[in-house]
C-alpha cells in the first residue's frame, strides 16, 4: 500500500493559538482521512511536527497497525525546517522540538518506507486549510 500525507501546522502569534492539519490520500489520490486539531498555545514549528504525528497515528488506525509495516508513505509539507530535520540535514536543538522529533520518528517507524518532501505552500492548501480551521475553532 502507498499513501501520501500533506501536513501543515501554524500558530497565530508564535507562540500563539496553534493548529495542525493533514490530508491523507491513497495511491489514486483519493482523500481517505484528514486531521484538524487545535493545539492550544504553541509555536508554529511545534504545530508542523504535530500535524505529521497526528497524520501517522490516524493512518495507523485506518489501515491497522499490522499492515503499517507494509505501507509506504510520502510526507509532503511546506515546512522546510521539519523536512530538513527529518532528512538529517539540520540538527534539532530546542528541547521541545527534540521531543517532537522523537515522537515523529517513533510514529513513522511503524511504517515501511517513509520519505519527506518539501513542497511550495500552494501545493499544500488542503492541509493549510485544515490547520487554519483548527486555529479558528480554538480562538
Amino acid at each position: 500500500m502507498h499513501f501520501t500525507i500533506h501536513a501543515d501546522g501554524g500558530a497565530r502569534g508564535n507562540p500563539g493559538p496553534a493548529g495542525a492539519g493533514a490530508m491523507i490520500r491513497d495511491h489514486f489520490g483519493n482523500s481517505v482521512a484528514s486531521v484538524s486539531q487545535f493545539l492550544g498555545t504553541r509555536t508554529n514549528n511545534f504545530a508542523e511536527y504535530e500535524a505529521v504525528i497526528l497524520a501517522f497515528e490516524t493512518l495507523a488506525k485506518l489501515i491497522g497497525v499490522g499492515k503499517a509495516g507494509a505501507t509506504d508513505v510520502v510526507v509532503k509539507m511546506d515546512s522546510e525546517l521539519v523536512v530538513k530535520q527529518m532528512k538529517g540535514v539540520y540538527k534539532v536543538k530546542h528541547p521541545t522540538m527534540k521531543n517532537q522529533y522523537a515522537r515523529l520518528i517513533h510514529a513513522a517507524a511503524a511504517f515501511g518506507t517513509v520519505s519527506f518532501t518539501h513542497v511550495p505552500r500552494a501545493e499544500n492548501s488542503d492541509a493549510d486549510a485544515l490547520a487554519n480551521a483548527a486555529m479558528d475553532r480554538g480562538a
